[in-house]
């Protein structure tokens, strides 16, 4: 199944007890765009230097694992889990994720790895409608700006300030439209708006939408 939805909607933790009771793989795309994004970092890079991040981008070995209860990112042989959550990499990963040639990379080995897996869930960006068009089941996962901005605080333990929130959540979403469509459901796709639901309704209402979709569950 296929969930997109803007920054602080849940995605990322609904979509894991998700594919834990469905028993399925889980991608987290954003994790990939991260490593991605570290790379460039790491290396140095102009981030406004488009055609060499592309190089980069496509030069860089990423391992991703799919197991919703172990997160590892592996970049060029190195372990990177906890460092691509990092702010400077936060701050840094929309000026990486609206190179046009770096998202069709990324949709190839995003679609690589989901052909690789006869169950699983898949969540970011471009999900529903260019990573996995043809899921059997779509969801736009969203909420309001302020509860979005909430949630992502908590995730982050309320070390960042809410200018640091306003530019993680709000800015980086009006940045990302400008190459993606994730606030809008496309034809087919099912909207669930998380703002007045606790963590276990938002999973029942996503797995209601499975149910319905006859999605293998």
């Amino acid at each position: 199944m296929a969930i997109d939805g803007p920054s602080g909607s849940g995605k990322s933790s609904v979509s894991k007890e998700v594919a834990r009771r469905l028993g399925a793989a889980y991608l987290d795309t954003g994790a990939m765009y991260r490593a991605l994004t570290f790379a460039c970092v790491d290396a140095q890079l102009d981030l406004a230097d488009a055609a060499a991040v592309t190089d980069a981008v496509k030069a860089a070995q990423v391992e991703i694992g799919t197991d919703p209860d172990h997160e590892r990112v592996v970049v060029n042989g190195r372990d990177v889990t906890s460092e691509i959550r990092q702010p400077y990499v936060s701050e840094a990963v929309s000026a990486v994720a609206v190179i046009l040639d770096v998202r069709a990379e990324l949709v190839r080995r995003q679609q690589e790895i989901i052909a690789g897996h006869e169950r699983i869930v898949a969540e970011g960006r471009d999900i529903t409608t260019v990573v996995a068009p043809g899921a059997p089941a779509r969801i736009l996962l969203t909420a309001r700006e302020e509860v979005r901005m909430a949630r992502r605080g908590l995730q982050l333990g309320g070390t960042q300030s809410s200018a640091d929130l306003q530019r993680q959540v709000v800015a980086r979403d009006a940045k990302d439209s400008t190459v993606t469509s994730f606030t809008t459901a496309a034809d087919g796709v099912v909207t669930v708006d998380s703002s007045d639901l606790d963590f276990e309704r938002t999973v029942q209402a996503v797995l209601s939408v499975v149910e319905a979709a006859g999605a293998p569950a």
